[in-house]
C-alpha cells in the first residue's frame, strides 16, 4: 500500500514538472521576425550601355574601388565641343582687353567677352564631370549584392546598376503586439536565435514605429487590440552571421539579477 501511495506521489511530481515545464516554454514564445538591409544603389546620370564591369555579386570592394563604365561617346563629344567653344572665347576676351588696353575697345565689349569666357569655362566643367562619371567607383565598403545590368545592356538614367550591402546596414524586423510595446525602447538589447547560427547573437533596437498594423487585417474594435502590432527594428551584433530574408526570432533580453549580501 505505502509504494502504491509513492507511486501515486512520484507520478504526480512529473505531472507537475511537465505542466511547469510547459507554462515556461509558452512563458515567452518570442516574436517571429526576418533579416533586410539598406542596399546601397549605384547609378549612371545618364542612359547608356554598359561596357565593363569590374565586379561580380559576392565580392567585397572598397570604398573608391571601381564598378563599373558606361559608353561615354556622347560625353566626350559634348566636351570637345566646350572645349572649341572656350576656345574662341578666350580669343574674344584676348581681342578685347588688347583693344581695351590701346582704346580702340569699349568697356562694354570687354564685359561681355569676359562674361563668354567665364560661362564657357563653366560649360567645359560641366562636360567634363559628365564624362568622369560615366565610370563608377564604390561609395561605400560592402559587398555585391546584385547586378541588375550586364555588359552589353542598355541602362536607364538613375536606374542602378548594382547594390552594394555595406555590413553595418544589416536589420532585424519583428513585430511586437501592443500589450507587450511598453517592454520595448530605443536602445534595448534583443537576443536573435535562427537555424543553425551562433548562440550569442543579439540586437540593439534603434527603431520602433509610432503607427499601429494590422496584422491580419481586422476591423478596429475593443475586443481585437491584441491584434495590434508595432513594427521593430535592430541592429544585430554580428551582422555577418545573417542573410537578407532569414527568419529569425527575437526575444527580449531577461534582465541581469543583481547580486545580494547577507
Amino acid at each position: 500500500m505505502r509504494s502504491s501511495h509513492s507511486a501515486y506521489q512520484w507520478l504526480g511530481m512529473l505531472v507537475l514538472c511537465a505542466a511547469l515545464a510547459g507554462c515556461n516554454e509558452r512563458k515567452d514564445p518570442g516574436y517571429q521576425g526576418w533579416i533586410e538591409a539598406d542596399m546601397i544603389f549605384v547609378s549612371p546620370d545618364e542612359s547608356g550601355r554598359v561596357t565593363k564591369l569590374n565586379v561580380r555579386e559576392g565580392d567585397e570592394v572598397q570604398a573608391g574601388a571601381p564598378l563599373y563604365a558606361v559608353d561615354d561617346d556622347l560625353q566626350q563629344a559634348d566636351l570637345n565641343q566646350t572645349n572649341a567653344t572656350l576656345a574662341n572665347a578666350k580669343q574674344t576676351f584676348e581681342r578685347a582687353q588688347t583693344l581695351s588696353k590701346t582704346g580702340s575697345g569699349t568697356q562694354a565689349n570687354l564685359d561681355a567677352a569676359v562674361s563668354a569666357l567665364r560661362v564657357a569655362e563653366a560649360r567645359v566643367n560641366t562636360s567634363q564631370t559628365r564624362l568622369t562619371r560615366r565610370n563608377a567607383f564604390a561609395p561605400v565598403s560592402g559587398t555585391i549584392q546584385q547586378i541588375y545590368f550586364r555588359e552589353g545592356e542598355m541602362t536607364p538614367a538613375q536606374r542602378p546598376v548594382l547594390s552594394i550591402l555595406p555590413p553595418g546596414n544589416m536589420k532585424v524586423r519583428f513585430y511586437v503586439p501592443e500589450i507587450d510595446l511598453a517592454k520595448h525602447a530605443v536602445g534595448d538589447e534583443v537576443r536573435v536565435t535562427c537555424d543553425n547560427c551562433a548562440t550569442d547573437l543579439s540586437a540593439k533596437i534603434y527603431y520602433i514605429a509610432t503607427t499601429a498594423e494590422y496584422t491580419p487585417p481586422v476591423i478596429y474594435s475593443l475586443d481585437e487590440r491584441n491584434k495590434l502590432v508595432y513594427l521593430v527594428q535592430a541592429r544585430p551584433n554580428k551582422p555577418a552571421s545573417l542573410r537578407v530574408g532569414q527568419p529569425v526570432s527575437v526575444f527580449a533580453h531577461a534582465p541581469i539579477p543583481v547580486a545580494t549580501t547577507r
